[in-house]
């Protein structure tokens, strides 16, 4: 029983670590007001969910998030807050209230979904039986290399693989297109009119 508490205290801990940081930075961001640095910590919250991710086992996932979380999103709203003010205006108490509930039974939710999912690793949960199995036994015979997640990903369900790139491509060019694509941004276009615009009222004026 010693043994396989230690054995298991190395993964928990880790688990634990990972889950008390996303925790924290989830709570900074839902307080801070500076754009910039909920971005930036959006950023945060990425890799270490990526980071989570790989130590679960689940290392495709934690690829896409640090590639799209991390890195494209990031790169997204930094040229968003081009548009937009620096500074997040205060909203009044009430109106955090609707957020907060739907948060919080969204939670519950959650956990009571979580009850009936089997362990970490369980040898007798339905990946571990059922379609997941079969791949690790036909896929050497198949494809000849073996990385099971890669023959999953790019030949067993490649259309649906090949799918998500076509959106995920789509979304970037659209907001690459909203942001003005190799253009000045709007908010600088915008400062500029009001420049000019005040000059001409000026020299009317005088």
């Amino acid at each position: 029983m010693r043994e396989l508490f230690t054995a298991d205290a190395g993964p928990a801990l880790i688990n634990i670590t990972l889950l008390a940081i996303l925790f924290i930075v989830a709570i900074a961001i839902a307080r801070l007001r500076s754009l910039f640095a909920i971005v930036m910590l959006s950023g945060v919250y990425s890799l270490v969910s990526a980071a989570w991710y790989i130590a679960v086992d689940a290392v495709d996932v934690g690829y896409t998030e640090a590639a799209v979380g991390a890195g494209m999103s990031t790169a997204v709203l930094l040229g968003a807050m081009l548009l937009t003010a620096r500074t997040a205006k205060p909203e009044k108490p009430l109106k955090r209230l609707g957020p907060f509930i739907i948060c919080g039974a969204t939670a519950v939710m959650l956990i009571y979904a979580s009850v009936d999912l089997p362990g970490l690793g369980d040898p007798n949960s339905p990946a571990n039986t059922g379609a997941g199995m079969t791949y690790m036994h036909v896929n050497w015979y198949d494809m000849g290399i073996p990385n099971v997640v890669t023959s999953v990903l790019a030949s067993y369900r490649g259309f649906d693989t090949m799918g998500e790139t076509v959106v995920v491509f789509v979304a970037g060019l659209a907001v690459a297109m909203l942001l003005g694509f190799g253009e000045r941004s709007l908010a600088e276009t915008l400062r500029s009119n009001k420049k000019k615009g005040g000059k001409g009222k000026g020299g009317d004026a005088s």
